[in-house]
């Protein structure tokens, strides 16, 4: 059986491959600091369930102080030349985007497979993570094809993967850190002193007020956590379930459902959402890191308004 235990020592090995050959770049100025936050990451992945928490605890703090401190920079790792790339884009032109289309096919279509068909009961992957399985081997399928259509150097994979890894620094780890957040708070108990603020500020009988308050505190926590699904068990618990499904009998999917599509609109708006706006602001070379943000206020606030009348209408007038 392929666990997501195996998925987790692949990835670590790739954090630690990125670590040594950031401690051997030369032209990296902080290649200490890349190769120590990399190297962190490799062991969170590699043995974390063997690590106590406090260990843990002490592996996050550290990666945060790199962070923080600006440990992080960027060398020259060994890449193609433009003249290079751009003999590729003409000899393949689109078939270069192959092997980033396996990955997603990959993991719809072998979870759906899985799922429906004879194949599920192999019990070939572990049952609660079939799909970021699937997802995990749709990248080493996707890489397995590149090495043989384009026949690189094997180096060359981890140095490219560097060079990427390098462009986007700390932010790359931040959804994952930002989930985990999400889990404690909800955990502390955020979401029922929310609940109880919101329930002396709404007006009894009001469930339009109700949802407007659900919409827009779903959009402010994603913008501060950076993750609509870490927002949602604060919010579920705060106004979603006790006032819009139990005290106003609201639709219960329409709230699970078009509450996420209102915090989508938040991580529209937020720099913590970093897989989202500032990794696409690095990788393009944009002067402001905020361009790809700004340029989605004017979708994100009409989007918003259009999901508070849909979880509206759809929850209670439709419902009832």
């Amino acid at each position: 059986m392929i666990t997501l235990a195996m998925l987790y020592l692949v990835t670590g090995a790739v954090f630690g491959a990125w670590s040594i050959l950031s401690a051997a770049d030369a032209s990296n100025p902080k290649r200490w600091g890349n190769a120590g936050f990399w190297g962190l990451l490799a062991v969170s992945f590699l043995a974390g369930d063997a690590i106590p928490d406090f260990g843990n605890g002490l592996i996050v703090l550290a990666l945060a102080a790199l962070a923080g401190t600006g440990q992080l920079g960027r060398g020259a790792a060994p890449s193609s030349s433009a003249a290079q790339r751009a003999a590729f884009a003409a000899r393949f032109g689109n078939r270069l985007f192959v092997p980033a289309i396996i990955i997603p096919i990959t993991a719809f279509a072998g979870t759906l497979l899985y799922k429906f068909t004879p194949l599920g009961s192999l019990g070939l992957f572990e049952e609660r993570w079939v799909t970021l399985i699937l997802l995990g081997l749709g990248v080493i399928i996707a890489l397995a094809v590149c090495m043989i259509w384009l026949r690189p150097r094997p180096i060359t994979v981890l140095e490219e993967g560097r060079r990427l890894i390098d462009s986007i620094g700390w932010a790359a780890v931040l959804p994952q850190l930002l989930a985990s957040l999400g889990a404690v708070f909800a955990l502390a108990g955020v979401g029922e002193v929310i609940g109880s603020i919101a329930g002396e500020a709404i007006p009894a009988g009001s469930p339009f007020l109700a949802v407007v308050a659900f919409a827009l505190g779903m959009v402010i926590f994603t913008m501060i956590m950076g993750n609509a699904f870490a927002a949602f068990p604060v919010m579920a618990a705060a106004i979603g379930i006790p006032l819009l499904v139990v005290a106003y009998d609201g639709n219960p999917a329409v709230v699970g459902a078009v509450g996420m599509l209102a915090g989508f609109c938040g991580t529209l708006l937020t720099p913590m959402a970093a897989n989202f706006n500032i990794v696409p602001a690095a990788l393009l070379e944009l002067k402001n890191q905020n361009g790809v943000i700004r340029q989605q206020i004017g979708t994100a606030l009409p989007l918003l308004v259009c999901n508070i009348v849909i979880l509206y209408v759809g929850a209670f007038v439709l419902w009832n």
